[in-house]
């Protein structure tokens, strides 16, 4: 008996397209309005190297693992060395669920067969010590890379300090040892020492440019004075008050140093009343400025108001200052007498007496003064005017919540967005609270 080959019809336009021969793989892609007309077919094995390649470069390493093994073309992809010259090992879920979906043996596959193509390299890790433990062991393993830049990041709490110094200090040292051409290092917020700067020194002084290095509560202003002396071609640098010194500012100033361009100062106090703050020497400053003149000294400020007591008593050359918390009117009348290069200043609060002579004061003697900022704090109305007619189009950044400026006799809310937009020269308006 023969047998009957029964026909199913179907409206179904993709499952009624004509057969098309076996080597020839195709994908329908329909328009993002559902339109068949602008259905258009591709094949992803004829994508040119330089597409796939980009493609890849924002995969994790794990997704790049299984997307390699896709065909032969991406794995081809896989191994071009530029796919390896930028990397950031994400450790951002727990540790041990990140190596468990890794073959065991990727990773050091991948360092070695790619050493010499990791230049940028950045561990960013969550709250867990176990993806910081992680970050350290993957670290321990970087022997034969020229390593150019190099980032911890803790995306929450400082995982690293979590972290046994030894562990940390002897990861950290396979990467100045062996690298040998580092030029960019930010390592916050990690349990970094003055033995794993010396290494640091002893290896990478020639190329060393960037160092950022703020809340390492294991390095002492020896430590630091060290890197300033034997690195000349340092530009950039960030770290914590507690070790800035007039023997560091002086070293930065020697004839043998490059003009640093960046200086950043985080001034951090956790428990009030606790820490006696040092004073530098005006002369130092002044050294500092005199060989670089160009340099930006960026101060961020977390204090509370009866710790202010040794900053800015005598002229200071910083540029870019920030308050966290509440400062004092008498503070910020310091500012305006000693800082006459600042050029950003913000202040996160105050309190509920107006700062009007204090703004005056900063806008008649800070002339580069080009942003300003302010947050919990009052203004008259007409103070707040006087202060923007005297900066004048210079201003190119002003932030001022509404609930800062204080109607008067001359002035009311209404009237202070077109008086300060004249004097701007552009439209301004106060900023709004948000009512979420």
């Amino acid at each position: 008996m023969k047998r009957i080959r029964r026909t199913v019809k179907t409206e179904n336009p993709v499952l009624q397209a004509p057969q098309r021969s076996k080597k020839q793989k195709t994908f329908f892609y329909g328009s993002a309005f559902g339109k068949s007309h602008l259905q258009t077919l591709m094949d992803w094995g004829t994508l040119p190297l330089h597409v796939v390649l980009h493609i890849f470069q924002f995969l994790p390493l794990v997704d790049r693992a299984r997307a390699s093994s896709v065909c032969r073309r991406w794995n081809e992809v896989f191994h071009i060395p530029d796919l390896w010259r930028k990397f950031e090992f994400e450790l951002n879920q727990p540790a041990t669920s990140y190596l468990k979906s890794t073959h065991p043996d990727l990773i050091q596959q991948i360092i070695k067969r790619h050493a010499d193509d990791l230049q940028y390299v950045s561990f960013k890790v969550d709250s867990s010590t176990e993806s910081a433990e992680a970050a350290c062991d993957i670290l321990s393993q970087l022997v034969n890379c020229s390593i150019k830049t190099l980032g911890l990041i803790s995306t929450a709490k400082p995982s690293f300090m979590n972290v046994s110094k030894a562990h940390f200090a002897s990861a950290l040292t396979v990467v100045f040892v062996n690298s040998k051409s580092l030029s960019s290092i930010k390592i916050d917020d990690t349990p970094v020492d003055d033995p794993s700067l010396k290494v640091l020194v002893a290896n990478n002084s020639d190329t060393l440019k960037l160092l950022k290095m703020s809340s390492c509560p294991h390095v002492s202003p020896a430590g630091i004075l060290c890197v300033a002396d034997q690195c000349h071609g340092l530009r950039e640098l960030a770290l914590n008050y507690y070790i800035l010194s007039d023997e560091l500012l002086l070293a930065l100033s020697s004839e043998k140093h490059v003009n640093l361009e960046h200086l950043r100062i985080d001034v951090v106090s956790e428990n009030p009343g606790q820490i006696e703050f040092h004073t530098i020497k005006k002369q130092s400053w002044d050294a500092l400025v005199k060989h670089s003149p160009k340099v930006n000294i960026v101060m961020y400020f977390f204090l509370y108001e009866e710790e202010f007591d040794a900053f800015f008593r005598e002229e200071t050359p910083v540029t870019h200052l920030y308050f966290g918390r509440a400062v004092s009117k008498a503070m910020l009348g310091r500012i305006g007498m000693n800082c006459p290069r600042l050029i950003e200043l913000v202040v996160c609060a105050n309190g509920l007496q107006p700062l009007d002579d204090e703004l005056i004061c900063i806008a008649e003697r800070c002339k580069n003064l080009t942003a300003m900022g302010l947050g919990e704090c009052e203004v008259t109305c007409r103070g707040f005017i006087e202060f923007v007619k005297m900066c004048g189009g210079r201003l190119t950044q002003l932030s001022i919540m509404e609930e800062v400026l204080i109607p008067d006799n001359d002035y009311n809310l209404d009237q202070i967005h077109s008086e300060v937009s004249k004097h701007l020269g552009r439209m301004w308006f106060p900023d709004m609270m948000p009512t979420w």
